[in-house]
């Protein structure tokens, strides 16, 4: 068992990774019973990440704020959140262009409703998240809620800077047994990837995405423009380097593992230990990777406005040059408060909608369109989301820029 164990690690994730999603695409397709059956295995995979993710950043940020002692201005948060909030803005503009060009229809009418809730407005989105920065820490951590634990992991942090010699090592050992736990569940990522797939491909297959064709191509196209196209220009702008050799291993590495987990929040383990592997100032990663799955949604903010924009066009609203400019400012602010797990950005679109004065009922059917195409578009929202969330953390690191 010892050398079976020794022989899985030595093959390394990626090669690993790839075989699962060979082989789980293989078995949902061939055998839909077993594939159905093996999902437990993504599910556990997935619940694992979703369990550590939070005590994870909650530790790592404490940790992080206690050790740090103000010298050698090592820390770089500010240009992450800058380049964050950019490159969601860049995507939303990107997602307004690509659909005046690729304008969408949709079948609003054959649609079935959503009964879910979803912010009505601006101010309810701004208030939630400011609520969520004071939310009490233990149900922020029950809950996952990243704001809360943010800001609890530095209050405490700061507090504890004055603490003494032997307390700060106890959270630093803290912090080097969290980061064990997590390498230890990373390594069954081939596993859990291969449940996954196995059992996406036996229950849906691609039958139900055909009829949405269009509407993924200008989703998924904008998708790739931003992680293959502006991305790259934005990183090469900072670190004066060829941006595509990150941007791939982020894309490879992050992508791929937040493709079938669709969620930001359960791929943040991934992202600590690829920031690790960078060599990366963990005093930045550590607090802007989980910041990044709160406010970096450069998917979501594609997914909102060309969502909105279809049930514009198919509603025969003209939307002049303004109100376009005006909705891609209102979905850039959105999507950073889309919540980081699987489907978070669809419950936006209303919001969006309400600006072209769109009944909430047909929002909410285009909400349910989104649910229906989700198995691909939250899939590659989530993949740029998240791999972007690590490539922007890199750019602004010194250390990286300095080993190029």
């Amino acid at each position: 068992m010892q050398a079976l164990i020794h022989a899985y690690l030595r093959a390394g994730l990626v090669p690993l990774i790839i075989l699962g999603l060979v082989l789980g695409a293989i078995i949902g397709a061939l055998l839909p019973s077993v594939g159905i059956a093996v999902g437990i295995l993504g599910s556990i995979f997935v619940g694992a990440l979703k369990a550590v993710a939070p005590i994870l950043v909650f530790v790592l940020v404490m940790a992080a704020v206690t050790s740090y002692r103000g010298s050698g201005g090592n820390l770089r948060i500010k240009p992450v959140i800058v380049l964050y909030l950019f490159g969601t803005f860049a995507a939303a503009l990107t997602a307004v262009a690509a659909s005046f060009l690729f304008p969408t229809e949709l079948a609003l009418s054959a649609v079935e409703s959503v009964e879910q809730s979803a912010p009505q407005s601006l101010p309810e989105v701004l208030t939630n998240l400011l609520m969520n920065l004071v939310a009490n820490p233990v149900k922020s951590l029950a809950e996952a809620n990243y704001m809360g634990i943010l800001t609890w992991a530095i209050l405490i942090g700061l507090a504890l800077r004055h603490a003494s010699d032997t307390t700060r090592q106890v959270v630093s050992d803290l912090s080097a047994a969290i980061t064990s736990v997590v390498k230890w569940v990373i390594a069954l990522a081939p596993i859990g990837i291969f449940g996954l797939v196995a059992a996406t491909v036996a229950e849906t297959g691609l039958s139900t995405l055909l009829s949405y064709a269009r509407l993924l191509f200008v989703l998924v196209g904008s998708m790739l423009f931003i992680a293959l196209v502006v991305n790259p220009i934005i990183v090469s702008a900072i670190t004066r380097k060829n941006p595509y050799p990150l941007v791939f291993a982020c894309l490879r590495e992050s992508g791929v593992t937040a493709f079938f987990t669709r969620s930001s929040a359960a791929n943040i383990p991934v992202n600590m230990n690829l920031a690790r592997k960078l060599g990366l100032n963990e005093e930045n990663y550590s607090v802007t990777i989980p910041l990044g799955a709160t406010i970096n949604m450069a998917g979501a903010a594609i997914t909102i406005n060309v969502l909105t924009l279809a049930a514009a066009h198919t509603l025969g609203i003209e939307v002049s040059f303004g109100s376009a400019l005006l909705l891609a400012v209102v979905g850039s602010l959105s999507a950073c408060g889309a919540s980081g797990v699987a489907g978070g950005s669809l419950l936006l679109i209303p919001l969006a909608c309400s600006l072209f004065n769109i009944p909430n009922d047909i929002a909410m059917q285009v909400v349910a369109i989104g649910f229906i195409i989700g198995v691909i578009q939250d899939s590659a929202e989530t993949a740029l989301n998240s791999s972007t969330d690590v490539l922007f953390t890199a750019a602004a690191d010194p250390k990286y820029a300095y080993q190029g």
